[in-house]
């Protein structure tokens, strides 16, 4: 706890900046429904911010390089807030097309600057609570974002002044710090095939898991507002299956050191499929709907750290990075291709559509990880360390293996 205090300012600047993320997130679904938009051209928004996340996870390691990690901070945050400004003057579904990509590229650097900063101050014996605080600080933010729309709406300018003001304070924090600033990151060398060889499960399940995170965090909104739901309702039913998911991941994981993770796997898969299809063939509303919503996140949003665990149990001391690296890209096309395919299948079949998606992908990840668990034995790995939850997981979390011994050089981000 006494190294947390020391660090709390990059704690500050995160809960500002994903506070503006999640509100930024959320405010573009549902006033573009609002404003019109096709069902397209919202899938295509979070198709951009996935595009910008793969960009930043690759270009600002060189930047941080060439700047330091402050500048970089900075020129983040500011991209952010410009952005989300110019989604106000700009309303326009091509336009916020194009800004989402901005989007995407200062969340992914800032993470990355935030992780790198944070794992430099831990040790091994703190690692588990600094990081552990810092997913409670995302998740906190990104829900008090989304439930800030409950309040202000989304009509008007004051949402997006109130989201740009958070991540243009977000600066302040980490410019004021007098802790040193951590040495440069590196770059690892992806290696897709290394990723495959290492673990088939852990391939399918970040590509599964960026499709069904990256439809269900775009065209969910959308769907609660072309079924009715008021706007200030939509931010307290987004906010159920992030807090529900983030609650069941240390359970689910510690549950995946004991027995085979893959098993794991197939029943958080089966679960939130079976979720997906309830709300697909039902016309659940009111707190059935809510308890739906729960059960995904419940279910869901795990399935992405226990895959990461999977893959490392059996990554050789000198892999970790490039498995990681490698499980950003998939994840990263994952995001990119998700909300694209839900949006026509919610243009053929309604609003629904987009748990028909969502449901095909589960069960793809839960009958991959079942025929795996027939062709190879389970490991004995490292301790389930959690990860962000949601659509838009922090792209350099997943490098730090507790495996890894600092002082070795082991440690590589991307």
């Amino acid at each position: 706890m006494s190294q947390i205090v020391k660090i709390q300012a990059l704690f500050l600047s995160s809960f500002l900046l994903m506070f503006g993320g999640g509100l930024h997130g959320l405010l573009l679904a549902v006033r573009g429904a609002h404003e019109g938009f096709s069902t397209l051209a919202l899938g295509l928004i979070g198709t951009g911010w996935s595009i910008g996340y793969i960009a930043g996870s690759l270009a600002v390691p060189g930047m941080v390089s060439r700047v330091g990690h402050i500048r970089t901070y900075a020129v983040m945050a500011a991209i952010g807030a410009i952005t989300i400004l110019l989604n106000l003057l700009w309303i326009n579904d091509i336009g916020w097309i194009v800004l989402r990509v901005f989007s995407g590229f200062c969340f992914a650097g800032a993470a990355m600057v935030v992780e790198s900063w944070l794992n430099e101050k831990a040790d091994n014996s703190s690692r588990g609570t600094i990081f552990s605080t810092y997913v409670v600080v995302n998740l906190t933010a990104s829900t008090v974002g989304q439930l800030a729309i409950s309040f202000m709406g989304v009509v008007g300018a004051v949402p997006f002044v109130v989201g740009a003001i958070a991540i243009v304070g977000a600066m302040i924090p980490t410019a004021l710090s007098t802790q040193p600033q951590p040495t440069p990151l590196t770059t690892a060398r992806m290696n897709l095939p290394l990723l495959y060889r290492t673990s088939p499960v852990a391939v399918v399940a970040s590509f599964g898991v960026g499709v069904a995170n990256g439809t269900f965090g775009t065209l969910a909104p959308v769907f609660a507002f072309l079924k009715g739901i008021p706007a200030h309702e939509i931010g307290y039913l987004m906010s159920v299956p992030i807090i529900l998911g983030a609650v069941s991941q240390l359970p689910l994981g510690r549950l995946s050191d004991r027995i085979d993770r893959r098993m794991v796997i197939i029943g958080s898969g089966l679960m939130a499929a079976l979720s997906g299809l309830v709300i697909l063939f039902t016309d659940a509303a009111g707190w059935p709907l809510y308890a739906l919503f729960g059960l995904y996140g419940l279910s869901a949003l795990p399935i992405y750290a226990i895959a990461v665990s999977h893959a490392n149990d059996f990554a050789h001391d000198n892999e970790f990075a490039s498995i990681a690296s490698g499980m950003i890209l998939v994840f990263g096309v994952g995001l990119a291709i998700g909300p694209f395919a839900a949006s026509f299948v919610m243009d053929m079949i309604g609003p629904a559509g987009l748990f028909a998606v969502t449901a095909a992908t589960h069960t793809i990840i839960a009958v991959s990880a079942f025929i795996r668990m027939r062709l190879r034995p389970p490991v004995q790995g490292a301790p389930f360390r959690p990860l962000p939850v949601g659509r838009t997981t922090p792209p350099a979390t997943i490098v730090l293996d507790p495996r890894a011994n600092p002082e070795d050089g082991e440690e590589v981000h991307v």
